[in-house]
């Protein structure tokens, strides 16, 4: 026989394991003491209590990780809302892609964010939002890769505003600054108030095929600045830039699709034949001036790949180019230093020869 009701919660908890049991003590009168577990779990649920709670959160969240450009691409179908935030941030290690999304969890050891919103970096945001979510999981990420992160919302359970279409109106202070007067507490708002917040942060937000083609457009000029070199596969990329790296609409669906944007191989096609055009910053349309207009000349359909060619058969063209330059060297007295160094850029092969005069 059992002689007391704590006796009793610690049979219970010994048979049936602590995640079945949610009370760590009766305290009389109704009253009881939560266990850790439960009362965390009952946290979550009330930090989140709409679709749009889950966009700012994971908004911070994007911002914290550093980054500098974010892409919401927001669809539905039915009761199912699907949000997919892809970012230039530092990206998720592989190791704790599932772990993020325990409560307490967090990166920032020494410090916690307070902004408007309140306090970021406690650990909970994304164990909140998988807790009121349907799913919530890393589509893909590593580290200095950015990320992309899905959740899937059952409005039937999380609801979100009824007018997911208008825009709010902006105001011009006498300082320079802007602010929200008025209009529907939407996901676009949302992202418009973040935006306000950190104007160095460009924020993108459309359909998965809008996201594509800006995704596309801004990857385009990434990858002809930096001239990245070597690419032996499109995992070697960033997150955010593999789009843009695609050659057809058949490759450029299936890389969508492997960092959580799900676009028909039509779309594609219509995204490499600039029917689709790339989207501006929701506050730039509202703000003209905030950013440079972008370039809508833009030659989507030219091939952004670069020329690959293996290591192995680099290294056979170099040794060819050290036999053909003996000739050379003989006439003119004249000795390499080295093997020939051959570079491969997007539309150019260079053969570079260090050499040395006979005495």
């Amino acid at each position: 026989m059992l002689s007391s009701d704590s006796s009793l919660l610690d049979f219970i908890a010994a048979v049936s394991g602590e995640s079945h049991l949610k009370v760590e003590e009766d305290l009389g009168d109704g009253f009881v003491r939560l266990r850790t577990a439960e009362a965390e779990r009952r946290q979550a649920k009330h930090d989140i209590r709409s679709v749009e709670d889950i966009v700012v959160e994971m908004l911070r969240n994007a911002r914290d990780a550093g980054a500098t450009s974010i892409f919401v691409a927001a669809s539905r179908e039915d009761d199912i809302r699907t949000l997919v935030f892809l970012d230039n941030g530092c990206g998720i290690p592989i190791s704790m892609q599932e772990r993020i999304f325990e409560p307490r969890v967090t990166s920032k050891l020494e410090s916690m964010t307070m902004d408007r919103w309140g306090v970021h970096g406690r650990g909970m945001a994304l164990y909140s939002i998988k807790e009121n979510a349907k799913q919530a999981y890393v589509v893909d990420s590593d580290e200095d890769k950015g990320s992309s992160i899905a959740v899937v919302v059952d409005l039937a359970s999380l609801p979100e505003k009824s007018d997911q279409s208008s825009y709010p109106i902006i105001l011009k202070e006498e300082d320079g600054s802007q602010r929200i007067a008025r209009g529907p507490h939407n996901i676009i708002r949302q992202v418009l108030e973040f935006a306000l917040e950190h104007r160095n942060i460009d924020v993108y937000l459309g359909s998965p095929t809008e996201i594509t083609s800006t995704l596309c457009y801004l990857g385009s000029r990434i990858l002809d600045e930096q001239e990245l070199l070597f690419c032996d596969s499109l995992d070697d990329l960033p997150v955010y830039l593999r789009p843009a790296a695609c050659g057809d609409a058949n490759e450029l669906a299936r890389v969508c699709e492997s960092i959580g944007l799900q676009i028909s191989e039509r779309s594609a096609h219509r995204i490499l034949a600039g029917d689709i055009k790339p989207l501006k910053p929701p506050i730039n349309r509202l703000i003209p001036q905030a950013t440079p207009r972008v370039d809508d000349s833009v030659d989507i359909l030219r091939d952004r790949r670069g020329l690959k060619i293996s290591k192995d058969d680099l290294d056979a063209f170099a040794r060819t180019m050290e036999r053909a330059f003996q000739k050379l060297g003989d006439a003119y007295y004249l000795s390499l230093k080295d093997i020939p160094k051959v570079t491969v850029t997007k539309d150019a092969i260079r053969v570079k020869f260090e050499i040395e005069k006979e005495s």
